[in-house]
């Protein structure tokens, strides 16, 4: 039998977060080419011609050109087993990203290098700090013209309150940009463009003063990078590796997904700074150790991925412990036993069943109808997580059947897709419409995609109306009984339930909910769900 600590100190599991339009996926695609996953990258207009990438697997993803459902990349490289996770970019799809960050243990934060940091990467940064994820930069596009590379730098410390510290530094910027400089190793890493980024740059490595470096840069560029480089080494203070791992600094790394520069320095960086699996705190209070019983939360639920099989895959974080396949255990949702037989490795849209895991994987569970989105399986009966963040949603929709004939395909694909998390079911309290389903999401192109997947996924049409809210809170255990009924509500509030019984009020506009919230001080009105 392997070593347990030796297989988990091995894993890597990360994420990739930016603002949408960044390069997120078409870095993605790229680090899977250098890991030696794919033999060929697809380009971002290779996908939208003839090819698609890897990590976007669904239909609406290779229409669109974006990605909308998070895809789990798993392959070995450099003696190490890396869990990749792909997320969403467009903010309608954020609680699913949200999801994917409890699931990893660092992350690549992707920053278009002409644009700076936008605003869905502010957030998703908040979100990494308030779970003290370690992040990683990568100053993308760096092919095209870019801001200033000192500004850059200084706006991550001044915008997002880190240090930042490079690790290298461009040679040239646009159609001047031939490399980037290894700051630690103080060599340079001089790329030639192949077509399309289909292939492995050819580089070229060599000492800062070798003739060959002054070269391949013009006078100005070059001028430019020796005076910025030497600011650096004046000025910069040493790179601090522990408050790297604790999240208080963030290391920089300049490139060109799309062109394959810097990528694999990108790559071997994430072995060496990503933190292998460390102990999580389970509902108890406890302190799970990794190489302890075996130990997962499930934070995604995906259906139908493969169309010939029309089936669901519940993805599990592995927490603690080896997983092997049979292996009975717990689950927390229904409390019942379950041996786990049909486990997968998953690649985009390929799976093969899996015999092991360790902490630090993500599995596939393939065709648990009971598994849902936060749950626990464990070995151990009394250890639960609460990983899962819940937000309140800010948009919603009546959801109608215009066939009755297809109620039952209707109503299996809009379970499915409650089941995924893609939309979330409201239910009213008064008396409403008994012939709609009122839906509520973070973005409204969440609504698009169920209409989509039910269309494409399960035969069905559907119709759907927008409801004129705009944002929901919950209502806390401090809020009086029959408070609410004493009050009144201001004009075109609702009150509803989400799928767990807990009450809500859906608000019009921001005014009317701080109308309620200065009038009635008494009434508690939350942003996250009450705990159980």
């Amino acid at each position: 039998m392997p070593d347990i600590r030796a297989e988990i100190a091995r894993r890597r599991a990360f994420a990739i977060i930016s603002h949408p339009d960044a390069g997120k996926t078409t870095l993605t695609e790229k680090l899977l080419l250098y890991g030696g996953a794919i033999q060929l990258a697809g380009s971002v207009t290779a996908r939208k011609n003839q090819a698609s990438s890897a990590s976007d697997w669904m239909e609406l993803e290779r229409k669109r050109g974006i990605s909308v459902s998070s895809t789990v990349l798993q392959f070995d490289y450099a003696g190490h087993r890396i869990n990749l996770l792909d997320t969403p970019g467009h903010k309608d799809f954020s609680e699913d990203t949200y999801r994917v960050l409890t699931a990893v243990d660092a992350a690549v934060m992707v920053i278009d290098a002409g644009k700076g940091i936008e605003s869905q990467t502010r957030k998703l940064f908040e979100v990494c700090r308030l779970r003290g994820v370690p992040i990683l930069t990568f100053m993308n596009k760096l092919d095209r013209p870019a801001r200033d590379l000192l500004e850059l730098v200084d706006e991550l410390e001044s915008a997002l309150q880190i240090h930042a510290y490079p690790m290298n530094w461009p040679m040239g910027t646009g159609e001047r940009f031939r490399g980037v400089y290894d700051r630690a190793a103080k060599r340079a890493h001089l790329f030639e463009r192949t077509a399309r980024g289909a292939y492995r740059a050819p580089e070229q490595v060599a000492g800062i003063s070798d003739p060959i470096v002054r070269d391949a840069l013009d006078d100005d560029s070059y001028r430019q990078f020796v005076e910025q480089l030497d600011l650096l080494e004046a000025a910069g203070p040493a790179f601090d590796r522990a408050d790297a791992a604790r999240g208080g600094t963030t290391p920089v790394f300049f490139g060109s997904a799309v062109n394959n520069f810097g990528v694999e320095l990108l790559l071997s960086a994430l072995l060496e700074h990503a933190p292998a699996p460390a102990p999580r705190r389970a509902v108890s209070g406890s302190t799970v150790a990794v190489d302890g019983p075996f130990s997962a939360f499930v934070f995604k639920i995906q259906g139908n991925m493969d169309p010939r099989h029309r089936d669901r895959v519940a993805f599990a974080r592995v927490v603690s412990g080896r997983f092997t396949r049979d292996l009975p255990v717990r689950h927390s949702g229904t409390g019942r036993v379950f041996r786990l037989a049909n486990a997968h490795k998953i690649f985009g849209r390929e799976r093969e069943v899996l015999e092991e895991a360790y902490a630090g994987d993500v599995i596939g569970l393939v065709g648990y109808g009971d598994f849902g989105v936060g749950d626990t399986l464990a070995e151990d009966p009394s250890v639960v997580y609460d990983e899962i963040p819940r937000f309140a949603p800010e948009c919603f929709a009546r959801l109608f059947n215009p066939n009755p004939a297809k109620y039952k395909p209707f109503a299996k694909g809009v379970e499915q897709l409650l089941r995924e998390g893609v939309v979330r079911r409201l239910t009213p309290l008064d008396a409403g419409d008994s012939k709609s389903i009122l839906l509520a999401a973070v973005g409204p192109l969440q609504f698009e995609v169920a209409q989509f997947r039910l269309e494409s996924e399960y035969g069905v049409e559907s119709k759907l109306e927008p409801a004129p809210w705009t944002l929901a809170r919950w209502i806390g255990a401090k809020t009086p009984a029959g408070a609410i009924d004493a009050v009144g509500l201001p004009v075109q509030c609702a009150r509803a339930r989400d799928e767990d019984g807990r009450e809500m009020i859906l608000f019009p506009t921001e005014w009317a909910l701080q109308y309620l919230s200065e009038r009635h001080p008494e009434i508690e009105l939350l942003r996250l769900p009450p705990r159980p």
